[in-house]
């Protein structure tokens, strides 16, 4: 496979919170548009043949079927589940259990959308043992069981999505919900399974502060537990500030992770001033070492 040629940043405009994957031939990235929470009315996604020239696919999901959704619209994951893709995504940043809002899912037969509502309410629209229901990652096993992540305010909650995805299925104890929060957890949750090892990358630190980086652990199971064992990315004051909320690109011909990830450039002060980039992460089969921001 031919070098692949990166320029940060890969687009111009502040995006964050980006979700990437593979479908349909493409490297797709979908993200949050990096403005007030009442401007965040819908997501973008972009997609690429080779990593370096994007395309921009505005306005992706019908959001008529969210007609509670007042903003806030942010932090989307996606998967691919027997030809169909299926799209969640935070609304109305809530902040009890009164309000509306709290994790949408939306239907596509295409990745580029539109998505449309599954059913007329919130697939999570409650807080769970102090978990915010945003900042959503959808993770496949390899033996097809989908884990749904979430969860901000410092605590992070995994279930397991039935085979139609539009509810859960218990865990074998009984339980729907496992917190699984490990040390420094603040946001971002981000998963991938190596050999027979799982890595668990996590957002900590203050979004819009200098302190936000990320962390990763492993485990020998998706639900853990993880111990912090490395930083994966930290600001560098000659290249960025604030690197986080992170998805990942696997390259399975050369072995090859790109790690995907929002950043603020060092001449902003504005905290939405945030933009997508990528950079290559070295991963073994027992350690993430630390991504070198370019």
């Amino acid at each position: 496979m031919a070098t692949i040629e990166i320029h940060n940043p890969i687009v111009e405009g502040h995006y964050a919170d980006p979700e990437a994957r593979f479908y349909e031939g493409k490297y797709w990235i979908y993200v949050t548009h990096s403005k007030p929470f009442k401007e965040q009315q819908n997501l973008t996604a972009f997609s690429s043949a080779d990593m370096k020239n994007w395309e921009k696919h505005d306005n992706i999901i019908d959001m008529s079927g969210f007609p509670w959704a007042w903003g806030a619209v942010w932090a989307p994951t996606i998967i691919e589940k027997k030809g169909k893709y299926y799209l969640v995504f935070a609304t109305n940043d809530i902040h009890s259990n009164e309000e509306p809002g709290g994790l949408e899912i939306a239907v596509s037969d295409s990745p580029a959308g539109p998505f449309k509502a599954m059913f007329d309410h919130s697939l999570v629209e409650d807080i769970y043992n102090g978990a915010q229901p945003i900042d959503a990652h959808l993770f496949e096993d390899t033996d097809g069981t989908v884990y749904l992540y979430y969860g901000g305010w410092g605590h992070c909650i995994v279930m397991i999505m039935n085979e139609t995805m539009d509810g859960f299925i218990p865990f074998p104890d009984g339980e729907y919900r496992k917190e699984i929060t490990p040390k420094d957890y603040v946001e971002g949750p981000c998963m991938f399974k190596r050999g027979d090892k799982y890595f668990f990358m996590w957002s900590s630190g203050r979004w819009e502060q200098d302190s936000y980086c990320v962390y990763y652990g492993t485990s020998d199971s998706p639900i853990g537990p993880f111990e912090k064992e490395g930083v994966v990315v930290t600001s560098k004051e000659d290249i960025a500030r604030s690197p986080g909320h992170n998805g990942f690109f696997y390259i399975p011909e050369s072995d090859e992770y790109y790690f995907v990830y929002h950043r603020r450039p060092l001449d902003e002060t504005y905290r939405h001033a945030r933009v997508l980039c990528i950079d290559k992460m070295i991963v073994t089969n027992d350690c993430i070492e630390t991504v070198q921001m370019t």
